[in-house]
């Protein structure tokens, strides 16, 4: 991808530091607002394919509580509220049979308990497990086998497959595996940015409208009580967010302006003032970045 600067870090009024990236926002008929760097080369959507994979599960015949759908679509940061919900979609099926690895929770307040009190990583500690508990209820209501469940030939992987054809509008580019173990379906900014987009603005019962509707309800299932995504939502009313590893980051009005970015060299300090900046030209209040982060002018305005 070749990508533009998009945040340069200040002190004492120079720059000291510069984050290339790419991002796009679409207009609620498709059209572009707004795009820098390369936003139509394939690329690796992290845990910003969540949504879609909840969306695919749901299509699939799941149905969860607001709370479910949303835990199933989270990186979640290993609170005792995540931990529960986790449990909530397994309904009674054991942790262990979660194909995730083993992990201390993302949030590093709940990392220093776990390890202050002696406790060890975990499949539900996870912050992917509640995607992963969805993927097992998936699989055991439609008759499939849980084991291989990661396999991008299962078929509840190539259904997850054909969603996020269906709700990009790309052909999968490329197959790898994320960091959950759960196969990695590449797609485009601007292809994420249009599948967040449908999401958002889903009739309410459908299997759209279900996990949109989760994760306003539950934006704190999302993230955490100490993350960005969690706090944007809360600002914005009626916004649907996912962050991911690598500084991708989707975001989509109920509107249904939607989007999406990535962060050229994966520093996540860069990717929120992307984020809040395209928000804030979209006409929503949302919180500031850190002071010393400022998106740059220099790539262009909305159209």
């Amino acid at each position: 991808m070749t990508h533009e600067p998009l945040v340069e870090l200040i002190r004492d009024g120079l720059v000291e530091g510069v984050h290339h990236g790419s991002a796009v926002v679409l207009a609620p008929d498709g059209s572009t607002r707004f795009a820098a760097g390369d936003v139509d080369t394939p690329m690796y959507p992290r845990s910003t394919a969540k949504p879609l994979q909840a969306t695919a599960m749901a299509r699939l015949g799941l149905r969860l509580s607001p709370a479910g759908f949303a835990i199933a679509a989270a990186s979640h940061s290993g609170e005792a509220m995540h931990l529960d919900a986790v449990l909530e979609v397994l309904d009674g099926r054991s942790p262990d049979r979660l194909g995730n690895p083993a992990d201390f929770p993302f949030d590093p307040v709940e990392r220093d308990r776990w390890i202050a009190t002696g406790r060890a990583p975990s499949r539900l500690g996870h912050n992917c497990s509640g995607k992963h508990a969805a993927m097992l209820a998936t699989c055991e209501l439609n008759g499939w086998g849980t084991e291989g469940y990661l396999d991008p030939a299962h078929p509840l992987q190539r259904a997850i497959a054909a969603t996020v054809e269906d709700l990009t509008g790309h052909e999968i580019a490329r197959v790898a595996v994320d960091g959950c173990g759960a196969p990695l379906f590449a797609t485009t900014l601007r292809g994420l940015a249009t599948a967040v987009s449908k999401i958002a603005t889903a009739a309410p019962g459908t299997p759209e409208g279900l996990v949109a509707d989760g994760i306003r309800r539950h934006p704190e299932l999302v993230g955490g009580s100490r993350r960005d995504v969690t706090a944007v939502m809360r600002a914005v009313p009626g916004l649907i967010a996912k962050d991911g590893f690598e500084a991708v980051q989707v975001a989509a009005l109920p509107d249904g302006t939607a989007i999406a970015v990535k962060i050229a060299d994966g520093g996540d300090r860069a990717r929120y003032p992307v984020l809040a900046a395209l928000l804030g030209l979209c006409g929503a209040d949302v919180p500031p970045g850190p002071e010393n982060l400022r998106f740059t002018s220099s790539v262009g305005s909305l159209r």
